[in-house]
């Protein structure tokens, strides 16, 4: 059982306040603040060459605990700046040629069909949704129906920003692959508040962000490779870390999936990543999805009661975000009223998810994403706040 005061104490952030954004930028731990400012101390003292050296074994150390979370090996790792970056640094290496058909999800993240959309155009490949069913998930027959040997890659994402629902992820791997499909799982949601074994799941490649459920500092996220892929894919770009220059007029790949790595990075950042990573592995990842479910349920169970409340979350497994409108009223201005009264959550609008908002007909909602760190006051706090709006 998690030990609530210890987790409080460490966030003092959540103790004369509500916090309930952890789906956009939680609030990390004591300790990982501590090693982000300590470790810029020491740069200031020593320089950054001189003070990252000094870290060596404890920069190594972040993917080694990256890899416990995720049951890989360190070596199919890369550390980059954001799940964005690590999703869009997989997918610009699949090669793509005229008439290759790309998949995407209903709940795609609008990033990633941004750049999904930018290379069907340059390369004359094409993108499609699968749909979902009425439940939310993604359909696995209209998927099966739609896959063929013209399918390079499928997108998807586990847990999407706008609401609730945790996708199917090992059925996607196992009929995408039947058709020699990629599978790049957006993790950006889901990695810190469910179990994730990249093994089991089957996944090629997953993304992911620090800043989340992780708890970890921003501009930090990772990718993970399969080993066979971290080996064998050439990113779009390289720089001296993710090659070498062996030859006047040629250059060496790394021999895994620090290929996707760049040379130059926050270390303070990625120490307080792993810090991040070490914090969860100790608290122990299945206490945290069951508190984190166990508070997102109250919350939705609670807000249903009130009038003119609905909760718009999908799907028969949930994750931890809990997304609401409010009769009548604009979810910015919802957003607006509860930070007057010291409880912080935020709205995802329509361009964050628009296939899916514009099949439901929302242009936004209220998001409120508890983590273990919350109570179940903080939730009786939001529902009588939103009933008081």
């Amino acid at each position: 059982m998690l030990d609530q005061q210890r987790v409080r104490e460490d966030t003092p952030g959540c103790l004369d306040k509500v916090f309930l954004d952890s789906a956009g930028s939680s609030l990390p731990p004591r300790p990982v603040v501590d090693a982000v400012v300590s470790h810029l101390r020491r740069e200031a003292e020593v320089g950054g060459y001189r003070a990252a050296a000094e870290r060596a074994d404890d920069l190594a150390e972040v993917k080694a605990s990256i890899a416990e979370l995720l049951g890989a090996r360190p070596e199919d790792i890369a550390l980059v700046e954001s799940a964005t970056r690590a999703w869009a640094d997989f997918f610009y290496a699949v090669p793509l040629s005229p008439g290759d058909r790309i998949l995407i999800t209903e709940v795609e993240y609008a990033s990633n069909a941004i750049a999904a959309l930018q290379r069907a155009r340059t390369a004359g490949a094409h993108v499609e949704v699968v749909p979902s069913t009425p439940t939310g998930e993604l359909d696995l027959e209209a998927l099966h129906k739609m896959l063929d040997e013209r399918v390079r890659v499928v997108s998807l994402v586990h847990a999407p920003t706008n609401g609730g629902l945790l996708n199917p992820v090992r059925e996607v791997v196992d009929l995408a692959h039947g058709v020699g499909a990629l599978v790049l799982l957006d993790a950006c949601q889901s990695l810190g508040q469910v179990p994730l074994d990249v093994v089991e799941l089957g996944v090629d490649a997953l993304s992911a962000t620090g800043r989340k459920w992780l708890r970890g500092p921003r501009g930090t996220g990772l990718l993970y490779l399969r080993p066979e892929l971290a080996r064998t894919m050439e990113p779009a770009a390289l720089d001296l870390h993710g090659a070498q220059w062996a030859e006047e007029s040629g250059y060496r790949l790394a021999p895994d999936a620090s290929r996707f790595e760049f040379w130059e990075c926050s270390v303070a950042s990625r120490l307080g990543l792993g810090v991040a990573v070490r914090y969860l592995l100790d608290l122990g990842i299945d206490e945290i999805e069951q508190a984190v479910s166990a508070r997102a349920e109250y919350a939705r169970t609670e807000l249903s009661t009130l009038s003119g409340v609905t909760v718009r979350d999908l799907g028969g497994q949930r994750s931890g975000i809990v997304s609401f409108t409010v009769d009548g009223v604009d979810p910015n201005v919802v957003r607006k009223s509860l930070a007057d009264k010291d409880v912080t959550v935020t709205v995802s609008g329509r361009g964050s998810t628009f296939v899916d908002m514009s099949k439901r007909n929302l242009d936004g909602v209220v998001r409120a994403s508890p983590h273990y760190f919350n109570t179940f006051e903080d939730i009786d706090r939001l529902v009588a706040a939103v009933a008081e709006r």
